[in-house]
C-alpha cells in the first residue's frame, strides 16, 4: 500500500472496525514514537493500556510469538496493540527461518485478527526482497523519515516544532519555529527536548520567540566551529583532522557536531546570497547571528566556491543519516565526513581524465 500521512491514520483508525496492520518504516526516533503513541491512542481505551499493548523484538527471535499474540483475543478489552520492533532483522536470517516467518506472516494478512492493531517498526528494508514486498503491499506504510529535500525538510520540521510546542500547551511564533529547526539540524528529538526548556522559559501565555531560542539554544559549538572554516577554505586536513580530535576529546557529541557544521555551511551559502557591501551588522540581521559572527561568514563566503559548500552540505547530511542510523564508530564517520569536506578538487589528467588530489 502507499504511504499514508498522520491525519489519514488518525481517520482510519478511528472508524475502522478491524484491527489494521502498520509498518512504521524509518529512522526517525520521534516520528516513530509519534505514530505509535497516536495508533494507541487511537485504539486502545486510556484504562485498559496497561493490559493490552504487547511488544516484541524480531531481533531477539520473537516474530513469531508476536503473531501468536495477534491472534489471541485480549482480555477486558476491545482491542489490543501488538508492536514488532526491529523487523528488518528478518531479512538477515538464515533463508529458511526467513522463509518460514514469510509464511507465517503472509497467513495473517490473508485472515488478519479483527482484534488486533498490528505495527511492525523497521528502520529500513530491501525492498527487493519478498518479505519486504509482502510488507508494502499489505500494510499501512508510515514514513518515518523527513524529507530528503533539505528546503522542503526545513519547513517540515519548522511544522513539527510548533506542533510540538501546541502538544506541551504552548505557542511559538513561525520564525522561531524555523530558527530552532534550522539550529538543531531538523533533529527532531533535540527540537523536542529544546522546546520543553523554550516553553519553561518563555512561560504561561507568551509565545515562544525566535528571540527566546537565539537566547537558550544557540551554544557556543555554533561559533566555534567558525573557527573550521578558514580550514575548509584553504582544505588543511591535518588542521582540519586536529580540529576535530580537540572538540571530540572535550566531549562534543558527533551528532551535534555535524549539526553545527552543517548550520555553517547553510549560513556561508546565505552569505553568498547577500550584496557585496553588505556590512557585517545588516548581514547579522539577515542571517540571524551575531554581528561578530557575520563579519567571520562573510569574508568565508567569499573564499569558498559555492559548489564546494553544496557538496559539502551534502556530505553533511550523509554523515548524519549514518550516525542516526545506529553507526557503531561515530569517530571514524565523522574522519570520513573531514576527509570529503578538505578533499582538493579535480583536476584533469594527462589523458583527459579528472582525478582527485588529496590535501596535505
Amino acid at each position: 500500500m502507499p504511504t499514508i500521512s498522520a491525519d489519514s491514520l488518525i481517520a482510519k483508525l478511528t472508524k475502522s472496525k478491524s484491527g489494521p496492520s502498520l509498518l512504521i518504516l524509518g529512522k526517525d526516533a520521534y516520528l516513530r514514537d509519534a505514530f505509535r503513541e497516536q495508533a494507541i491512542e487511537r485504539s486502545i481505551d486510556a484504562a485498559a493500556r496497561e493490559w493490552s499493548i504487547s511488544r516484541f523484538s524480531a531481533e531477539e527471535g520473537e516474530f513469531a510469538s508476536a503473531l501468536a499474540q495477534a491472534r489471541t483475543v485480549p482480555m477486558l478489552a476491545r482491542r489490543q496493540v501488538v508492536i514488532v520492533r526491529e523487523v528488518e532483522a528478518l531479512e538477515q536470517m538464515p533463508e529458511e527461518r526467513r522463509e518460514a516467518e514469510t509464511r507465517n506472516l503472509a497467513r495473517y494478512f490473508a485472515d488478519p485478527a479483527p482484534f488486533t492493531v498490528l505495527i511492525l517498526e523497521a528502520g529500513e528494508l530491501d525492498q527487493r526482497t519478498k518479505f519486504a514486498k509482502m510488507l508494502l503491499e499489505n500494510a499501512l506504510v508510515l514514513a518515518a523519515e523527513l524529507p530528503e529535500d533539505p528546503r522542503e525538510r526545513a519547513r517540515t520540521a519548522a511544522r513539527l516544532a510548533s506542533q510540538m510546542a501546541r502538544d506541551r500547551n504552548a505557542a511559538m511564533e513561525d520564525d522561531a519555529a524555523e530558527e530552532l529547526a534550522e539550529l538543531c539540524n531538523c533533529d527532531l528529538g533535540a527540537m523536542r527536548s529544546e522546546i520543553d526548556k523554550l516553553a519553561t522559559y518563555a512561560g504561561a501565555g507568551r509565545p515562544i520567540q525566535r528571540a527566546d531560542v537565539e537566547e537558550l539554544v544557540v551554544s557556543e559549538r555554533k561559533y566555534s566551529v567558525w573557527e573550521l572554516a578558514e580550514v575548509l577554505a584553504t582544505r588543511q586536513r591535518a588542521r582540519a583532522f586536529h580540529f576535530l580530535a580537540n572538540v571530540l576529546q572535550q566531549g562534543e557529541a558527533a551528532p551535534a557536531l555535524i549539526g553545527a557544521m552543517a548550520w555553517m555551511f547553510r549560513k556561508l551559502i546565505e552569505a553568498q546570497g547577500l550584496d557585496a557591501h553588505t556590512s557585517p551588522y545588516q548581514a547579522a540581521g539577515r542571517l540571524g547571528m551575531r554581528a561578530a559572527t557575520a563579519e567571520i561568514a562573510l569574508r568565508h563566503a567569499r573564499k569558498i566556491p559555492r559548489r564546494q559548500l553544496v557538496e559539502g552540505l551534502r556530505a553533511l547530511y550523509d554523515a548524519d543519516s549514518r550516525l542516526k542510523g545506529g553507526s557503531r564508530n561515530d569517530r571514524a564517520v565523522m574522519e570520513f565526513v573531514v576527509a570529503q569536506l578538505t578533499a582538493l578538487p579535480a583536476k584533469e589528467g594527462p589523458d583527459g581524465d579528472r582525478r582527485e588530489r588529496s590535501g596535505r
